[in-house]
């Protein structure tokens, strides 16, 4: 086979997005371009790689292969370009992040942060719920994520950098808001809404009513905060939430928080990044900023729930180790 570089790398964007106009948008190209460059790939390759339905795209079998080798390939060729700008003293790059749904409320403004002090550095944001977080880590499709629960699925270096409190809340008029203490018990026979399966802050909820012997009669299913929030005013049940993600709702009373015993849970966000992984200099700037600056955000807690670094590796600074998550 025949493959140019050019042609892996359109081909990368077509896979990755699904669409020949979206991957012309990303690439400065223009649609037949795009198409002729995938047409004559294919050709090379001797099998189709694409088929439409209607107007939707999909990636062969073989297709499917070969934008597994073209992510590699262009993962690789980004890692070269940007160190060897590293050894001519340049500061810029590209930045792949990905974070959970529930950080987007704060995540810009990290990123904004950010771009004060490195303004050359180009940045990519995904926003995706957990399940595609750790599969974006598990393809090396991004550089760091940020995340509630680091992956045990493979192994991983974790680092804490803010706190998540998690907190109860229900609407204003709910006959529990103006209690000055809710015990656990109390809330067995509220209607949950909880966020779909996987999520860390359902896992932290489950974990924390069991402990406690509650066990919801009642549960809705729902797969954004937002859907969430406007469900908890509307009066259709009470949630368990990052108290991040409703300050404005709080601030003007449109959400009240639960006093109930044990919450807030103390939490961590965490920045999270494949062990095996070389850190270019741009994604290694994005760390210290995050672990030194904390991005604007409130310092980790120093209490009971910090959790413990792992021992001291070659590749720690003079601060402990972060942790490690093995498959």
């Amino acid at each position: 086979m025949h493959l140019t570089l050019r042609q892996l790398k359109i081909f990368e964007a077509v896979a990755r997005h699904l669409s020949f106009s979206r991957a012309a948008d990303e690439l400065h190209l223009t649609q037949p371009a795009v198409s002729m460059q995938v047409r004559s790939l294919e050709e090379a390759v001797g099998l189709p790689l694409t088929e439409q339905v209607g107007r939707r795209v999909f990636l062969t079998s073989a297709g499917e292969e070969l934008a597994r080798h073209a992510r590699v390939v262009a993962q690789q060729l980004r890692e070269a370009e940007e160190a060897l700008l590293a050894m001519k003293g340049m500061r810029g790059g590209r930045l792949n992040i990905g974070v959970v749904s529930t950080t987007k409320y704060f995540a810009p403004r990290l990123l904004t942060a950010f771009r004060r002090i490195h303004p050359e550095v180009e940045l990519r944001l995904g926003v995706h719920n957990r399940g595609e977080i750790v599969q974006q880590l598990v393809d090396n499709d991004i550089d760091l994520a940020i995340m509630g629960r680091p992956p045990q699925e493979l192994e991983t270096v974790s680092e804490p950098f803010a706190e998540n409190p998690l907190v109860f809340v229900a609407a204003p008029d709910h006959p529990l808001a103006q209690a000055k203490r809710i015990t656990p018990k109390q809330l067995s026979k509220e209607s949950f809404l909880l966020r779909e399966p996987g999520s860390g802050t359902r896992a932290a909820m489950e974990r924390f009513l069991t402990e406690n012997g509650v066990a919801p009669q009642r549960t809705v299913e729902m797969t954004s905060n937002e859907t969430i929030k406007q469900a908890v005013m509307a009066g259709m049940g009470i949630s368990f939430i990052s108290e991040r993600t409703i300050a404005l709702e709080l601030a003007t009373g449109h959400i009240a928080r639960l006093n109930v015993d044990g919450t807030p849970l103390r939490r961590h966000w965490f920045i999270v990044y494949r062990a095996e992984k070389r850190l270019l200099p741009v994604a290694e700037a994005f760390r210290q900023f995050l672990l030194k600056e904390r991005g604007g955000l409130d310092d980790p807690p120093q209490g009971k729930e910090k959790i413990k670094p792992a021992p001291e590796s070659s590749r720690a600074s003079p601060r402990k180790a972060p942790a490690r998550t093995r498959r």
